[in-house]
C-alpha cells in the first residue's frame, strides 16, 4: 500500500487533547498511514458552543492552508461540533471529514438507532443540529451528557471517564439503541473498552473518520471543486486573514 498523510486537526489548542486525538487516530490507521495531529496555536481551549466554534473554525482553515503545503492527503476535523467543515472543504485539496458526520454514519451501519454521549448540555443543541443537517435526526435514539465540561477528560482523575461509561450503560437500559456515539473528540481513546465490555458498537469519530479518509483516498476520492465547494473566490483578504488565502502559495 502506497503511504498516506491524513492530517488530524484538534481544533481547540490543548496539546494533550491533540496527543489524546492522534494516539487514537493512529491505533485504527492502516499500514503505510501516516498520522499528523496539529492543533491551532491561538484559538479557544476547549469547544464547548457556538462562540467557542467560531473562534476555532478560523484555526481549522489555518491548519487545513498547511495541511495542504505540506501535501498530505486528506483532513481530519476532530471536534464533535464539525467547526468550519464546509469552508474546510472549500480550502482543501484532498477530502475533509468531520468526526461527528464520520460517526454518525458508521452508527447508521451498524444499528438502526444510536445514542449520542457528550460533555456539557449546552452542546446537546448543537449535536440536534448536525443530525438534522445530515439526515441522522430519525436514527438517533437519544442524547445525553456526563454535564462536565471537555478539558476534564484530561485531567487525570477518571471522573469524566466513569461518567462516559455509566451514561452509555444508561443509554443501552433506556434509549432502545442499537449503538453509542461518543460525542466528544477528547472521549476518542474509550470506544474500543467500552465496545468490549457493553458488546455493542460504541463508535468514536476520530477513529471512524481516519478509515473514512482512508478509504476516499484509495478510491481515488477527492472533495469535489465544481459547485459550492469549489476554490473559495480569489479576492483580497486583509489584515490576519491574508495568510488564509488559497491562492498565495
Amino acid at each position: 500500500m502506497s503511504s498516506v498523510c491524513i492530517q488530524v486537526i484538534n481544533p481547540n489548542t490543548s496539546r494533550g487533547m491533540t496527543e489524546t486525538i492522534g494516539a487514537a487516530a493512529r491505533a485504527v490507521a492502516a499500514p503505510g498511514t501516516e498520522i499528523l495531529a496539529v492543533c491551532p496555536e491561538e484559538g479557544v481551549p476547549s469547544i464547548e458552543g457556538h462562540f467557542d466554534e467560531a473562534i476555532a473554525a478560523v484555526g481549522v482553515l489555518e491548519q487545513i492552508k498547511k495541511g495542504r503545503q505540506q501535501g498530505v492527503d486528506g483532513h481530519v476535523i476532530a471536534c464533535f461540533g464539525d467547526p468550519g467543515l464546509l469552508a474546510a472543504r472549500e480550502l482543501a485539496q484532498g477530502p475533509v471529514i468531520g468526526i461527528a458526520e464520520a460517526a454518525m454514519h458508521m452508527a447508521t451501519l451498524v444499528a438502526t438507532r444510536f445514542s449520542i454521549v457528550t460533555t456539557l448540555p449546552r452542546t446537546l443543541i448543537i449535536a440536534r443540529h448536525l443530525l438534522h443537517q445530515y439526515g441522522f435526526h430519525d436514527h438517533c435514539a437519544a442524547l445525553h451528557a456526563i454535564d462536565l465540561p471537555v478539558l476534564a477528560l484530561e485531567d487525570g482523575s477518571g471522573l469524566a471517564q466513569e461518567k462516559v461509561r455509566a451514561r452509555c450503560i444508561q443509554a443501552l437500559k433506556e434509549d432502545g439503541c442499537g449503538a453509542i456515539v461518543l460525542g466528544c473528540g477528547g472521549m476518542a481513546t474509550l470506544a474500543q473498552e467500552l465496545t468490549r465490555e457493553l458488546h455493542v458498537p460504541v463508535i468514536d469519530g476520530v477513529s471512524a473518520a481516519v478509515k473514512m479518509v482512508e478509504s476516499l483516498v484509495a478510491l481515488g476520492l477527492s472533495t469535489s471543486k465544481h459547485g459550492d465547494l469549489a476554490f473559495p473566490e480569489n479576492k483580497a483578504l486583509s489584515g490576519k486573514f491574508q495568510a488564509l488565502n488559497p491562492f498565495s502559495f
